[in-house]
């Protein structure tokens, strides 16, 4: 069987179909050589993407040592200036885990957190939370039991970025190269230990990487997972309801959703209800979304820009970003049931988590970290990835600046509002570049660098070169669905 036949016969090699990647590859000695002889040494693409992800997270880790020696201890804006603030460090104490209080059991004291009464993350994302300060010895001054509490998570979301790395080498088969650009992104090194988002991360990789292998059920389970650490995961849902609505594979489409709500049931539960003064909703479960819900407008977000440029508190702002929202998913599914070709599950998986983020009243700088194995999925392309990325490290850098200059007085050291809009809006011109140059290779399936050697949706699974059965548009009146199950897009046109 030829190549063109079965698309799956030969890996690809970024340096002979990437220029960026071609030039890239002169640090270590040039693009690889049609007499290489592949897959003979220890050294697999996994193995070697795996390791960098592992050496760029420490890294990041490195960039984050002003903070750890100091910044996030003394001194109102070291932290910025450095730009290597964490969440994790300061929520140690100011979420009780200090004081060996349980999450979403224990009300956490006023003087502790704030005004926070409970703690404002999913359940999964609690334990883990809870795991690390179990890792965190309960003697010593609170910075030095700090510090100990960020290495503890530090060490599990390394672990994390390995997983990342190595489903994603996995989804495309025959591209395990792509999953280098994660490995090496910026924005993924800077973002990684702000927060606790990697985890949902991991687990969302390893649901896509067991729906490429047909395994609905598994990657149900896993969503749910992911959906039980960060409320984003389930939203990928739709893409999965609108690509098995045009191929009819809705039993697919059913264990992976009956397997989502499964596993998040199973852990969200045991702690959703209590029994005091009767069977109701625990308060401390339900502090996530209430939180999530009453929040107003915050850092990296398209309506922070609208606040203060106007003068607008607003106070509406649930409204306006769900009505955004939903618009956006309706263009979604109108690209997914129009399109002359069925659009690839990774390309749908990351317009929709785009549109989430980028309508969203706050858009954290971690939340990069959601994007990128997606969006190395969805188009891998060296030059379009860096020049996001690039982007991405702009806002990095601008949001820290702009947080110095508020939190310095009269001094004003840092970036000012108009700066701050500046990389918000560059922030967001970023993510929209992507979002465009996917919709356009959904449209032309012959500009998808994935589909240019006859592939089809090598992350679809079950998707993957089935046949359509309801289409809308242009696309019902063309003759290539009348029984072909796919057209061999650009197989013969590079």
């Amino acid at each position: 069987m030829s190549v063109r036949e079965d698309p799956q016969a030969q890996p690809v090699r970024p340096t002979m179909e990437d220029s960026v990647a071609a030039a890239g590859s002169e640090l270590i000695g040039g693009p690889v050589g049609r007499r290489a002889l592949l897959g003979t040494s220890w050294w697999t693409p996994v193995r070697i993407i795996a390791l960098v992800a592992i050496g760029m997270f420490a890294l990041g880790m490195v960039q984050k040592l002003p903070c750890y020696n100091g910044g996030w201890f003394y001194g109102a804006t070291a932290q910025y200036t450095h730009a290597c603030y964490s969440d994790i460090p300061h929520l140690y104490n100011g979420r009780g885990f200090a004081d060996d209080l349980v999450p979403y059991f224990d009300r956490i004291p006023d003087r502790v957190s704030g005004g926070m009464e409970y703690l404002e993350y999913p359940v999964l994302t609690g334990l883990l939370m809870e795991v690390a300060s179990w890792l965190t010895p309960h003697s010593g001054s609170l910075q030095t039991r700090e510090q100990v509490y960020w290495l503890a998570n530090a060490a599990m979301l390394m672990a994390c970025t390995a997983v990342i790395a190595v489903c994603v080498s996995r989804t495309h088969r025959r591209r395990p190269w792509d999953a280098l650009l994660v490995a090496l992104a910026p924005a993924f090194a800077l973002t990684a230990t702000i927060n606790w988002d990697l985890l949902a991360v991991a687990l969302t990789a390893a649901a896509m990487l067991m729906w490429s292998r047909s395994r609905p059920l598994a990657a149900g389970v896993l969503l749910g997972l992911a959906t039980a650490a960060k409320l984003y995961p389930v939203l990928l849902l739709g893409p999965l309801l609108v690509l098995c609505l045009r191929a009819g594979r809705w039993r697919a489409f059913w264990a992976a959703t009956g397997g989502t709500a499964a596993a998040w049931l199973v852990v969200n539960v045991p702690v959703m209800f209590t029994t005091q003064g009767g069977l109701h909703i625990r308060e401390g479960w339900k502090q996530f979304y209430t939180f999530s819900e009453e929040r107003p407008v915050d850092f990296g977000s398209l309506w922070l820009i609208i606040s203060q440029r106007t003068g607008n508190p607003m106070d509406d702002v649930n409204t306006y970003a769900m009505i955004l929202m939903v618009l956006a998913c309706a263009g979604v599914a109108a690209l997914a049931l129009c399109a002359p070709r069925r659009p690839r599950f990774a390309q749908l998986a990351f317009l929709v988590i785009a549109a989430f983020v980028l309508t969203n009243k706050v858009y954290s700088p971690q939340y990069v970290l959601w994007l990128i194995p997606l969006a190395v999925l969805a188009r891998p392309r060296w030059r379009d990835f860096l020049v996001w990325q690039a982007c991405e490290v702009m806002y990095f850098l601008g949001v820290w600046m702009y947080l110095a200059y508020t939190n310095s007085g009269d001094q004003h050291r840092g970036l000012p509002p108009e700066g701050y809009q500046l990389a918000t809006a560059l922030h967001f011109a970023g993510t929209l570049f992507l979002c465009a140059l996917i919709v356009r290779d959904a449209l032309v399936p012959d500009r998808d660098p994935v589909r240019r050697d006859g592939s089809d949706d090598p992350s679809g699974g079950v998707l993957d070169r089935a046949p359509d059965v309801f289409v809308l548009g242009q696309a019902r009146r063309t003759a290539q669905y009348e029984g072909a199950a796919l057209t061999d897009w650009g197989a013969d046109r590079r």
